[in-house]
């Protein structure tokens, strides 16, 4: 695709850090007016947002080293990639969620509140963010027959991500951005009916689950290592971060029914 939006001179915007930074602001103006509107305290709320992206980012690529250390010790180069990889979204978001956690609870903001418009914000996001991944070629998927399949043709895109060319493969990555803004529309109407504080972030954490599971069987892009069960069949395979997703799925529920005991109670 494009992987370079802009380039001048020595002035280089890739357009999966452009659409990061667009799916950033849509995330942090949805968590703005929504804190606005229940009080929570927009500016403390986005002061969070931006130190949560910085950790997240420091999570996922730090999550990403420790899953390839072999590779990295082996082609040390290698390490400068980071710099321009988007690293594992669940390290991002387990780091992330937990400095989020320490950050509301030292300021004294109700947590599970703030955390139910959080989790639009964050499917709102990464929507956008997923297109971004579309157009640099990486978290590409397996090669496929379907008439919706792309065909990538850029060689800078092949020799960054390693995203084969000339060869049909699911669009994973718009897979889960389609996915992905569902998920907020769906989460969008749960905050406007929602009963109990923390109602929305579960669903945000069960969505997301299911979602990351089904695609995960699409991708194309994992090593041999990444993969727990190797099946002919990628149906009856497991990966790594189709593990998170049970985890998290299983999380997701407890803490909906944890939630809502405690609002009957």
């Amino acid at each position: 695709m494009f992987p370079i939006l802009v380039k001048i001179g020595p002035l280089t915007v890739h357009t999966y850090g452009f659409m990061m930074a667009i799916g950033v602001a849509f995330g942090l103006w949805f968590l703005f007016v929504q804190a606005k509107k229940q009080e929570l305290g927009a500016s403390r709320l986005i002061d969070m947002a931006f130190y949560t992206i910085i950790i997240s980012l420091i999570g996922a690529k730090l999550i990403l080293l420790i899953g390839n250390f072999s590779y990295y010790m082996k082609y040390p180069s290698e390490l400068f990639s980071l710099a321009r990889s988007g690293g594992v979204f669940q390290g991002g978001f387990t780091f992330g969620f937990l400095f989020a956690l320490w950050y509301l609870h030292k300021n004294r903001i109700p947590t599970w509140k703030a955390a139910d418009i959080i989790g639009p914000a964050l499917a709102l996001g990464h929507g956008f963010g997923r297109i971004g991944c579309f157009s640099a070629g990486c978290c590409f998927g397996r090669e496929c027959a379907v008439p919706w399949g792309v065909v990538f043709h850029n060689e800078y895109a092949h020799n960054l991500t390693g995203i084969p060319l000339e060869t049909l493969l699911h669009p994973t990555q718009l897979y889960e951005s389609i996915l992905n803004f569902a998920n907020f529309l769906i989460l969008f109407f749960i905050l406007k009916k929602k009963r109990f504080d923390g109602q929305v972030f579960t669903f945000y954490i069960i969505n997301y689950s299911i979602i990351r599971y089904f695609v995960e069987f699409y991708r194309g892009d994992h090593p041999d290592k990444a993969i727990l069960i190797q099946n002919p069949s990628p149906y009856l395979s497991l990966s790594l971060p189709q593990l998170f997703c049970v985890l998290g799925f299983i999380g997701g529920f407890a803490l909906f029914f944890i939630f809502k005991k405690r609002k009957s109670a």
